[in-house]
């Protein structure tokens, strides 16, 4: 029933989006077939000792009838004797998730992918959790502990996007560019990711091209074009959640709704740690700023040297152990 309703659920998007939408399937050689398979190759490269479960589970909201699709690895005992379930699952939207039609205002866009991560948590019927989200997952992570602060035991934020608000006179300070200007206003009515879609047959030829460096950061877990394979079918998939994206953001990539105006409201009790690369491009500042909202709850600011946007990927034992050690100090 889950992947009937899906499949209506892209079918209406796609109508609504017009012609150009209706024609790209067709340009671009790619399905959700394609797409399973290639997140299929991923998952069996696994650690050592480890089980994974794939997990579809039907969910509301807003959205009507809609899809999570995730996984569930269940790793050996660690030296501390825990044995901890670790959810990984890809929004609305994103990955092979449902890609529904998403309201265009920022604030109902965040309590839909808010009611979506509740109804995930309702459906494998978990108390408390570790919530990480790395970017937009970030965001999204905060938002939902200001909402459900009862079911979050500890708050990993890695590279957020969307805490900073846009520079007052940011302009002025830094002059864009003429030509800037002009490409950012001529690709206002598209998403980010439509000139891969346009593409078409060339799409993946063109990820392998600008983005060599996906290959290279699992070179030690695959040796072909598996990783790139997968992001190409993932993001030539119904636009669903970058146009949500999109409606939550102002130019250029800033929030419409920064965090940062609002997590001083978070349960005081909630611990948050804020993990970045030291070599990103992202504000590293989120966790200092973060402290001064939150002068009274725990708040800790981890670097990871050598490492960029891509934290997991860039330094994946040192990311690894430092969430392990967060980890273990929820019981």
């Amino acid at each position: 029933m889950a992947a009937e309703e899906d499949g209506v659920n892209s079918a209406d998007a796609s109508e609504r989006s017009g012609w150009l939408t209706g024609w790209l399937p067709t340009w671009c050689p790619t399905s959700t077939s394609h797409l399973k398979e290639a997140e299929e190759k991923i998952l069996k490269c696994k650690a050592p000792g480890c089980l994974y479960v794939l997990l579809h589970l039907d969910c509301w909201s807003s959205l009507t009838m809609c899809s999570l699709e995730g996984s569930t690895v269940y790793p050996s005992e660690n030296e501390s004797g825990k044995n901890r379930p670790v959810y990984a699952f890809d929004l609305l939207g994103f990955g092979r998730s449902s890609r529904p039609r998403f309201d265009s205002d920022a604030e109902e866009v965040e309590n839909q992918f808010v009611e979506s991560i509740e109804e995930w948590r309702c459906a494998l019927g978990l108390d408390k959790m570790i919530l990480l989200g790395h970017n937009l997952g970030g965001f999204l992570a905060a938002g939902y502990s200001l909402k459900y602060p009862s079911r979050v035991s500890h708050l990993i934020l890695v590279e957020p996007w969307g805490f900073s608000e846009r520079p007052d006179l940011a302009d002025q300070e830094r002059p864009i560019p003429v030509w800037i200007r002009a490409l950012g206003a001529a690709l206002t009515p598209f998403n980010p990711l439509a000139g891969l879609r346009i593409a078409g047959p060339f799409g993946l030829s063109l990820v392998q091209r600008l983005r060599p460096d996906f290959k290279r950061k699992y070179s030690s877990m695959f040796d072909d074009d598996t990783v790139t394979e997968y992001i190409y079918h993932c993001n030539v998939q119904t636009p669903s959640g970058e146009t949500a994206f999109k409606n939550m953001t102002i130019p250029y990539g800033w929030a419409k709704r920064p965090m940062l105006q609002r997590i001083g409201k978070m349960h005081p009790d909630i611990p948050v740690s804020v993990i970045f690369g030291a070599r990103s491009c992202m504000d590293g500042d989120s966790g200092t700023s973060i402290q001064s909202l939150r002068p009274q709850s725990y708040v800790k600011t981890i670097a990871i040297l050598g490492a960029g946007h891509y934290v997991y990927a860039d330094q994946p034992e040192d990311f690894n152990q430092k969430v392990k050690e967060i980890c273990d100090t929820v019981d």
